[in-house]
């Protein structure tokens, strides 16, 4: 490991390891525009400029571009390495537009802070400046080629980390230019990360434009709810409102990055139908009252049709400290039966997938990126877990064989058809995965994970929860709602966050929902109570690995000011939570209800 001194502090780093990643090592700030961690060098900025006094190199160089090496002493305070990057500054922002006022990556954009960093505060340039014609790129993105510094990282995330093929630089000199040969929406499902990526202003989320400011959000590490895969997300909010999603880096899970529908998940948050009030039998009322109700029906259905006649349903969305809750409800209420899955085959499937993981041989997306052999086996990454289907590329850019079994899917890299797993030569790979859904054949699996000792898998399950819900499924003896209707006697559920297919609603007589979203469950639901949604309270998922996952609250449950009226102003009357914010988290919900029943029964003795 070659040692070095960097502005009189010696640092010993790994092979390879460039002078501005060791500077980062102890905390040496180096400006830089053009390096990313997940893109590696490519010395097109020029702004990373350190002066190497001693050892095998001297004189100026650029941090990013050069290995670490024994005996090297380098300062990044050199009177020359300073004029430097405040002259490379100088050079970028000749033809920017100045219009940081308006733009939207103001108070969080490097050029903003290398610029001023740099010492670069006078604008001395008084020619004509370059301009572009900016380009529609879809209602998610927008793009203000102006701002551009040249950096080439847009580009080499999106053709060469995503795999893109529509978007590209052209031009030359002075006029290089980043977009598309014709105007159109970005067909990559990871071109969201073009936002996170630009150092500057270039690409902005349209979704909220021109909404606020940096030091205005309210921000919380969160996860993504998307899928199984648990991507880890900063949800960004203002005023109620769900502004925008951008990625958290978690090198364990997504590293860097998440997909476009993570990111652009804002409108079922925002939705103007979502359920705010409590509703019972078609009347609005209070949170205190639809609970009172609730008990009451409860003992109702009980005394007419006898204990086991109402069943007690919770879903794969739900977060895991309410999905714990269910079998205490289930047991205070004597519930016919207890229930995560809405179908029998899902109930069976992710039963029989929790087995497999729990033997330890689940792979992470880590895992994933870092394997030589990867396998994908009935499922399609690219629409089930699209941040699968980017891993499956970081391996295969490394060097990793992909092979796909009798499956017409699309991925972001060559691949090669085998008719069955046996025709796959998993025995010859040192860091082989298999990659499926809940359709493979378990027992199979089971098979090949015993005779491979190196072998992973990777199954995508259908929800966040799917995994944390399954443990219980498990441990409480859950039935799925087909197979608890099967018999009549249940004339009544307690739904909590559940998709409830049409078909099996008309089956029940009585029908309660505890929900956050607009559902066919809710609207046939006798009682409503809204509950919040995940960015509006704190919790944990459990992802396909097994992994479990905090998620913090971002917001406060209410209408978005935005919404409440043409004018955009909220109501003029004095009142203790916003419009529309009586909703809570589905825990507290079931905790009172728990409560309630407890109450009365001791009450009864």
């Amino acid at each position: 490991m070659p040692k070095l001194i960097i502005d009189d502090i010696t640092v010993e780093v790994a092979e390879g390891t460039t002078l501005l990643e060791a500077a980062q090592s102890v905390d040496i700030p180096i400006p830089h525009f053009c390096w990313h961690p997940a893109l590696g060098r490519a010395g097109a900025c020029r702004v990373c400029a350190v002066k190497l006094l001693d050892g095998p190199v001297k004189g100026i160089q650029m941090s990013c571009m050069l290995p670490a090496q024994e005996g090297m002493v380098v300062s990044t305070t050199d009177p020359e390495a300073v004029a430097m990057r405040r002259h490379v500054i100088e050079w970028l922002m000749i033809n920017h537009p100045h219009d940081c006022p308006v733009c939207d990556e103001g108070g969080e954009c490097q050029l903003q802070d290398y610029t001023i960093a740099g010492g670069h505060g006078i604008r001395r340039y008084s020619g004509k400046k370059r301009t572009h014609v900016n380009q529609y790129l879809g209602p998610y993105i927008e793009h203000e080629m102006n701002r551009c510094i040249q950096c080439y990282r847009c580009v080499r995330y999106y053709q060469e980390y995503a795999g893109g093929t529509d978007f590209g630089v052209m031009g030359s000199a002075g006029r290089v230019y980043f977009g598309r040969f014709q105007e159109g929406q970005l067909e990559s499902p990871f071109s969201g990360n073009l936002v996170d990526i630009c150092p500057t202003g270039v690409f902005t989320d349209k979704t909220a434009r021109f909404r606020a400011r940096y030091w205005d959000y309210d921000m919380a590490p969160s996860v993504c709810p998307g899928c199984s895969l648990g991507c880890n997300t900063t949800p960004v909010a203002r005023y109620r409102e769900l502004l925008k999603t951008v990625a958290r880096r978690n090198d364990a899970v997504n590293g860097w990055f998440i997909c476009d529908r993570g990111r652009f998940a804002n409108s079922a948050v925002n939705a103007p139908l979502r359920p705010r009030h409590a509703v019972v039998d078609s009347r609005e009322s209070c949170v205190e009252d639809a609970l009172d109700t609730l008990l009451l029906r409860i003992h109702a259905l009980g005394e007419l049709h006898g204990p086991g006649s109402i069943a007690v349903v919770g879903s794969s969305r739900m977060a895991q400290e309410a999905a714990e809750l269910l079998p205490q409800l289930a047991l205070r209420i004597a519930a016919g039966a207890l229930c995560y899955r809405t179908t029998r085959k899902e109930s069976t499937e992710t039963s029989s997938f929790v087995e497999l993981v729990h033997t330890g041989s689940s792979a992470s997306q880590q895992d994933v990126r870092k394997s030589d052999c990867i396998v994908v086996y009935g499922c399609d990454p690219l629409n089930e877990a699209p941040m699968m289907a980017m891993a499956i590329r970081q391996a295969w850019r490394s060097g990793a064989t992909v092979y796909v079994i009798e499956h017409k899917i699309t991925l972001p890299c060559e691949f090669t058809l085998r008719a069955t797993l046996d025709d796959v030569p998993l025995a010859e790979a040192e860091r082989p995965v298999i990659i499926c859904n809940l359709s493979a054949e378990t027992d199979q699996l089971d098979k090949l994970l015993e005779g491979h000792s190196r072998l992973k898998i990777a199954p995508l399950f259908p929800a966040a929860n799917s995994f944390g819900t399954a443990l219980l499924m498990r441990e409480h003896g859950a039935i799925s709602l087909e197979e608890a209707l099967a018999d009549g006697e249940i004339k009544g559920i307690i739904s909590i966050e559940a998709d409830i297919p049409a078909a099996l609603l008309g089956k029940i007589p009585f029908v309660a929902a505890l929900d956050w979203q607009a559902t066919a469950t809710v609207q046939a639901a006798q009682i409503v109570i809204p509950t919040t949604a995940w960015v509006e309270m704190n919790g944990s998922y459990i992802n396909y690995e097994g992994r479990a996952q905090h998620f913090s609250k971002v917001m406060n449950p209410g209408v978005p000011v935005k919404g409440l009226d043409p004018a955009g102003h909220p109501p003029h009357i004095h009142r203790s939570t916003a419009t529309g914010g009586e909703a809570l988290p589905a825990r507290q919900l079931l905790a009172r209800l728990i409560k309630l029943l407890d109450d009365g029964n001791r009450g009864l003795s």
